[in-house]
């Protein structure tokens, strides 16, 4: 075992590849999964949908567990069990009373290296994964991030729907799960992390004993996501007509290799322009000064090896026009001139205060453990990221803004 450069966190490999991840916690509640690195972009094109179909179907029943019985399990004592799937991987997670904690570990190992995928289970369960893609397609401020996302990364992996289509989840078999989770469900391809006050050196021994009977190794395309085309990445607008009450909007852009602008950069760039705070420019514009928009949020949305930036916003058909001449004429100002001293420390100060509390929300935090890990090899340092922060330059801003504010690269999508 070794210690991490942050004293509470510990790391180790088990033989078998497994990577666990540790940090000392006083609470009493323990949170804790396993981050497998199979989500949309490592799915083959015949396979869409499948990844988040795996998460589904992974608590219908393993080798030691029907379904019934694997609800019961943590119900029985007040934790929470849940999952999710995104373009890079699929979490699954408890929240759990420390004193329970073993039970965690042995149910999520149950479901993530021995689901038996059972057919009957299977039929019933994607009647529900049909009627969660009829529901997103009703909520159209979420839908349009997808739609987005396929114009931006057009033709590829990146650019799929996470929940696939109805067509082709009707027809996968449990054949179908096998054969995806003998690919990527493998310990050399999974994080399991842990926040929470326990014996790690036990935690240790218990998952080299759960996972022992587990021989696979993982044989799918995973690691970088692979160079994407810039073919679409020109400047246009697309609409698609929804017929919805008001008009939905996404313009973004991303850059393939994060390395090419410092991400602190483009956090407090995207916070600064469209952050949580009402503060935020975007929201001072549209919503305080206009009267435009109820709400204009930016986001920065990190990948393995890109990051895209986008802004949404909602309004009446006849303000879209308006409102995307205010947001590209403040972010040619962004490109043009850097920050004043005054608006750098108040940005920098704005954006380590909203990080300090975001460490309160400890599940996210404890996920975010295990995806650093799983994506980038090392352990998440907020202290180093604050640090970072610190260090930057107007310059540095500047720059971030120059390289995602290229007209030329940036995508805008309307929902009519």
């Amino acid at each position: 075992m070794k210690a991490s450069h942050h004293e509470k966190i510990t790391q180790h490999q088990l033989a078998n590849g497994l990577q666990i991840v540790y940090e000392r916690s006083e609470s009493p509640v323990v949170y804790c999964g396993y981050v497998v690195k199979a989500g949309t972009c490592n799915e083959e094109s015949a396979d869409t949908g499948m990844a988040h179909f795996l998460e589904h179907i992974s608590f219908k029943g393993t080798s030691h567990r029907k379904a019934f019985q694997i609800n019961r399990y943590i119900d029985a004592v007040g934790g929470d069990l849940n999952a999710y799937t995104t373009k890079q991987d699929t979490v699954y997670t408890i929240s759990i009373l420390k004193d329970h904690f073993a039970r965690a570990v042995e149910l999520l190992t149950d479901i993530v290296f021995f689901s038996t995928y059972p057919q009957r289970e299977i039929d019933r369960e994607v009647e529900v994964i049909c009627d969660e893609i009829e529901s997103y397609q009703d909520t159209p401020a979420e839908l349009i991030f997808d739609d987005f996302e396929r114009l931006l990364f057009n033709g590829h992996a990146m650019g799929r729907d996470i929940l696939g289509t109805p067509e082709r989840l009707r027809e996968y078999t449990t054949a179908d799960a096998m054969r995806f989770a003998e690919k990527f469900y493998c310990p050399d391809n999974c994080v399991f992390f842990v926040l929470g006050n326990i014996d790690f050196p036990l935690l240790v021994k218990r998952l080299e004993r759960l996972t022992q009977p587990v021989l696979r190794r993982c044989s799918g395309k995973t690691g970088e996501i692979g160079k994407v085309s810039d073919e679409m990445a020109l400047f246009r607008e697309h609409h698609l007509k929804k017929g919805t009450h008001q008009s939905h909007v996404v313009a973004g852009s991303y850059l393939q290799d994060e390395h090419t602008v410092k991400r602190s950069a483009a956090m407090l760039l995207s916070n600064l322009l469209g952050g949580p705070a009402m503060s935020s420019r975007f929201n001072q514009l549209l919503r305080e000064k206009a009267g435009l928009v109820y709400s204009v949020d930016s986001y920065l949305t990190r990948y393995r090896d890109i990051l895209v930036w986008s802004v949404y916003f909602g309004c009446d058909t006849h303000d879209v026009p308006r409102c995307l001449q205010i947001i590209r004429r403040e972010i040619r100002r962004m490109a043009a001139a850097p920050l004043s001293d005054v608006q750098l420390r108040a940005a920098k100060r704005q954006l380590i205060g909203q990080m300090a509390l975001s460490l309160e929300q400890r599940e996210g935090y404890a996920v975010s453990l295990g995806r650093s890990m799983a994506h980038y090899g090392k352990i998440r340092d907020i202290d180093e990221e604050m640090q970072a922060i610190n260090a930057l330059t107007a310059t540095d801003v500047q720059h971030a803004a120059q390289s995602f504010f290229d007209e030329s690269r940036l995508l805008t999508l309307i929902y009519d």
